[in-house]
């Protein structure tokens, strides 16, 4: 079922945001060649508790980390660790969310550490776009295929792959809820949009291929072509207005 909020819903929903906007910029802002993915995930956590929220991923399913650090080739849900370093060059994906007085944000950016290739800046620049044309799309009337198609149009018109065993989602008093967001599909299909909805639009984006494989450790997500891998996420409410981006950071 599809979860529509009231005014004082979304409200929450934007405080929740903010913070997690902030927790992710800071954390971005944070990153410095040598640091451990351990270090800037603490960096993160305590930005998120000093704000009055909780770390909505700590624990999540047994995640034991409040944020997921991908760095290069990993696409998703990299733990954070005391033995992996940031090194020159490496783009680094965090993503990570908060909860506060019952309501969740969540978002993700891929940031380029120092001396970045054309190649690895050309991915995330061709991936974050793909997240706001998707996001052009989120209004009454459509559908989800529309942002879905919006993402797979843009990003494999540069021969990129689209991750397809991961996807967006609804998000509101839980992390995840219905509908499924695919960044990929057919314009046109999927659930109609309304104003109320909230949703997590995530595009994972691959420099080579689709596929992807699971660690052992049941979390860490690869590129099977061990190509580079982007992921960009915005948490946004669907209003008569048009889209409104909850997790737009306020501080500088």
């Amino acid at each position: 079922m599809i979860s529509v909020k009231s005014k004082s819903e979304l409200e929450k929903m934007r405080l929740a945001g903010q913070i997690s906007a902030n927790a992710l910029h800071y954390g971005g802002q944070s990153i410095r060649v040598g640091m451990s993915t351990y270090e800037l995930d603490k960096i993160i956590h305590d930005y998120i508790v000093k704000h009055g929220a909780k770390p909505n991923f700590l624990g999540y399913g047994g995640f034991p980390g409040s944020a997921c650090i991908s760095i290069n080739n990993k696409v998703i849900h990299g733990i954070p660790s005391k033995h992996e370093f940031i090194k020159d060059g490496d783009i680094v994906s965090i993503d990570t969310g908060a909860c506060i007085d019952g309501f969740n944000g969540d978002n993700a950016y891929t940031f380029a550490v120092g001396n970045v290739s054309e190649e690895a800046r050309q991915l995330l620049r061709v991936t974050e776009e793909s997240l706001y044309k998707a996001i052009e799309q989120a209004v009454v009337g459509n559908r989800i295929g529309d942002i879905s198609h919006a993402v797979e149009e843009h990003v494999t018109s540069y021969g990129y792959g689209v991750v397809k065993q991961y996807v967006g989602h609804g998000v509101g008093a839980t992390l995840h809820e219905s509908p499924e967001i695919p960044n990929f599909g057919k314009p046109g299909r999927g659930p109609r949009l309304v104003a109320g909805m909230t949703l997590a639009i995530e595009p994972m984006i691959n420099a080579v291929g689709e596929e992807v494989k699971v660690l052992p450790d049941g979390w860490t997500v690869l590129t099977k072509s061990g190509s580079l891998s982007a992921h960009f996420e915005h948490t946004v409410a669907i209003t008569s207005d048009g889209p409104v981006i909850l997790t737009k950071p306020t501080i500088i």
